[in-house]
């Protein structure tokens, strides 16, 4: 039976039909209801209680209290009766290393007390309740038979750590070596946009000459997260419907990709994860530093494409020791560069640091690559590394059933006013996060450890 992922901040509602619908459950609340006698039923995942800030809501689905009322109106409009609707209801976890932020702003407690409430209030029974807790779940239903359940989002695998043997320096440094290097034609366009020039013209010819990079581009053309109306079939199309800067963005984007091409099984719980949380985080840097003004957009944009570059250094061993790395990121609770060093004496962080020598990338990139979980320890830029560790602390937190992570959160109060920030404006810089982002095309799980 096909699955289909209900993603953050959206909800379906369906008749009966052979689908089974998927919300992956961090901090954020899954609530799947269903009337059998009308055989209708469907699933919302929401992110936040309630709206907090200023002027219009406009993404009314990602808060309990707009969402819902929304979704259960969607199943009566659908033929449902609210006398009659069941509910299952997931999610609302303290994901990785708790903060005192997370305690303060209780995000997932609220939401859920503000789902109770409303599903109280109209007389909506709750069968399953699974909330709390430290582990992320997969809430489903399917639209077949409208049953209901709850899962971890990754199956705890048997514990035999006997066979594995931390790599020597030699070794990691033959990985890091064993990458293939970056393309010069790419160095040259990521100073390019670090300098703001956008002359396409000196790089055209170029690109045009390497096929793959040129397929890698026309593909992520004709993804969801730029939603062109039409498919684009050469660099020229893309120039015009795109305009260089955009083109630029999309080219270094393209030739990332690549790195994560191949299927990591270390880090990832589904095909595609690792690129899509980089390209999730470069999307929402981007909107960070247009929020708070302290660097340019679209150096933000191409650092957080470049955080995690080092996983693909480290991703062999990771898989090969997968049982202890599940059990000290989710069980454990170990901070991701504390688990990484156990298991293979270096940290992604680190391993990413020395690939973006040998790259010879800028010293502001390699510079944030190396303290992106730290970022109060960067000098080259601390304003890059602070904005790429927020986001990706959004993208890992809001965007859970992709990859196992376990970020430091340190003292996040300290590393918001860093930039300007402040804890209360914790919510509304949620509300940043673009709605293509939280609805990005994630392939359904193609393996497992």
């Amino acid at each position: 039976m096909r699955k289909q992922l209900v993603f953050s901040g959206n909800y379906v509602v369906s008749k009966e039909k052979n689908i089974i619908l998927e919300a992956c459950l961090g901090s954020c609340i899954g609530v799947a209801i269903w009337d059998k006698e009308a055989k209708v039923g469907g699933l919302i995942h929401l992110l936040l209680p309630e709206w907090t800030g200023y002027g219009e809501n406009t993404k009314p689905l990602i808060y309990a209290k707009t969402g819902l009322p929304i979704f259960i109106n969607a199943l009566c409009e659908a033929g449902a009766d609210k006398k009659r609707m069941k509910a299952c209801v997931a999610g609302g976890a303290l994901i990785g290393p708790i903060s005192q932020l997370d305690i303060d702003l209780n995000i997932g407690g609220r939401t859920s007390e503000i789902v109770q409430k409303i599903l109280s209030d109209e007389s909506i029974t709750v069968c399953q309740s699974e909330t709390g807790g430290m582990f992320g779940y997969r809430l489903s239903i399917e639209l077949k038979s409208l049953n209901s359940s709850i899962n971890l989002i990754a199956d705890i695998p048997p514990q035999k750590d006997k066979d594995f043997k931390t790599p020597a320096p030699d070794d990691i440094l033959h990985s890091i070596n064993m990458v293939r290097p970056i393309p010069q034609i790419i160095l040259k366009i990521v100073q390019m946009i670090s300098d703001g020039n956008y002359n396409i013209d000196d790089v055209a010819l170029d690109i045009k000459k390497d096929q793959v990079i040129t397929a890698a581009i026309l593909r992520l053309c004709s993804s969801s997260y730029l939603g062109l109306m039409e498919k684009v079939t050469s660099i020229n199309r893309a120039l015009a419907l795109l305009g260089e800067k955009r083109l630029f963005k999309i080219i270094v984007s393209a030739s990332i990709e690549l790195y994560f091409s191949n299927p990591l099984q270390g880090y990832s719980l589904c095909k595609g994860a690792l690129f899509h949380h980089s390209l999730g985080t470069a999307v929402i840097a981007e909107e960070l530093a247009k929020f708070t003004g302290i660097v340019k957009p679209e150096i933000a944009y191409t650092a957080g494409l470049l955080h995690d570059i080092g996983k693909v250094v480290l991703d062999q061993y990771i898989s090969s020791a997968y049982p202890l790395f599940y059990r000290r990121t989710q069980i454990d609770m170990a901070e991701l560069n504390e688990a990484e060093k156990e298991i293979a004496g270096i940290s992604h962080s680190e391993a990413g640091g020395f690939l973006g020598e040998r790259w010879l990338l800028n010293e502001t990139l390699t510079d944030m690559i190396r303290y992106h979980h730290q970022p109060e320890f960067a000098t080259a830029s601390p304003e890059l590394a602070h904005v790429v560790y927020l986001a990706d602390l959004l993208m890992t937190k809001f965007q859970a059933g992709q990859e196992l992570a376990s970020l430091d959160k340190g003292d996040i109060p300290l590393r918001l006013n860093n930039i300007g920030l402040t804890s209360s404006q914790f919510p509304a810089i949620v509300g940043l996060i673009p709605q293509h982002v939280l609805e990005g095309t994630i392939n359904l799980p193609a393996f497992t450890h």
